[in-house]
């Protein structure tokens, strides 16, 4: 596996294993755009792999960190500073969260939102070539985070140019820059987050350079997870403690002739169709 920047950061929890072999056993990996998007919107795969012999799951982070809002004990920290003290934390969450393995890529925020990188397009796959993944997570084609959509875009080709045999068996599209409770019912894909809550809230809590920076991810993921567990139904109580939304981004893998765009829009099309019909049969 060979990674295209000098200063990509690999951190394998089990110092017994190769980075290789620690990616190739890996059963559950998310791709993000920035340190602290894996346990915002991938817990459920921590989760599912959390002290287990046969599951693993693994993180990338493909930007620098670099850009970030700071105040208080970070106010004064520069780019170059601020971003070994997010490589540092993303670290601290793999070792938290017993990842197989964490790749930070360093690119730029501005070469990620190139769509003809070609360079970042070979790391994708570099990467997921070793994997072989069963379940991806990636962002949500609708997230409001540029370089967020850019990320996915980036992992959506390398996923589609894989051999068959060799491409994940599901793919989710996670929410953490607009929330995907528009979505219908039944187009939702609902990831059980309930699991290990003192874990959850460590992963989430390990980055202080935001919290302390100024925003309170640690609470506000906690909420969004909560709020979904109990406003998932109206006439049935609480099936989970936590709930994290997600699109299906699989049969995009599968049929990579189907457009993103098209995709994307015939589920939005869908939400109208039904807050039309409601409001139809009421006025």
């Amino acid at each position: 596996m060979k990674l295209s920047r000098s200063d990509v950061d690999i951190f394998v929890p089990d110092a017994s294993l190769t980075p290789e072999a620690a990616l190739a056993r890996t059963t559950h990996l998310a791709v993000v755009a920035h340190q602290d998007d894996v346990e915002i919107m991938a817990y459920h795969g921590i989760a599912e792999c959390f002290g287990r012999a046969d599951k693993w799951f693994s993180g990338v982070v493909v930007t620098n960190g670099a850009g970030s809002p700071r105040t208080g004990l970070y106010a004064n920290c520069n780019d170059t500073e601020m971003q070994a003290i997010r490589r540092r934390e993303q670290r601290k969450a793999a070792y938290i969260g017993d990842y197989s393995i964490q790749l930070q890529l360093a690119h730029p925020s501005s070469a990620a939102k190139d769509p003809h990188n070609a360079v970042m397009l070979s790391d994708l796959t570099a990467i997921f070539e070793v994997a072989e993944a069963e379940v991806i997570y990636l962002h949500q084609p609708a997230d409001k985070h540029d370089t967020h959509v850019a990320v996915m875009a980036h992992c959506l080709k390398a996923l589609r140019a894989l051999p068959v045999a060799k491409r994940p068996k599901q793919v989710y599209g996670c929410e953490v820059w607009r929330d995907l409770d528009w979505m219908l019912d039944s187009d939702k894909q609902v990831l059980d987050v309930g699991a290990y809550p003192n874990v959850a809230a460590s992963l989430v809590g390990v980055f202080d350079s935001q919290i302390t920076g100024g925003k309170r991810y640690d609470l506000a993921t906690a909420g969004r997870r909560l709020a979904h567990a109990t406003y998932h139904t109206s006439h049935a109580t609480d099936k989970f403690n936590g709930i994290t939304w997600a699109m299906d981004l699989t049969p995009l893998i599968e049929h990579p002739t189907i457009s993103i765009i098209d995709y994307t829009t015939d589920l939005i099309d869908r939400f109208k169709t039904d807050v039309v019909a409601r409001l139809t049969q009421t006025l």
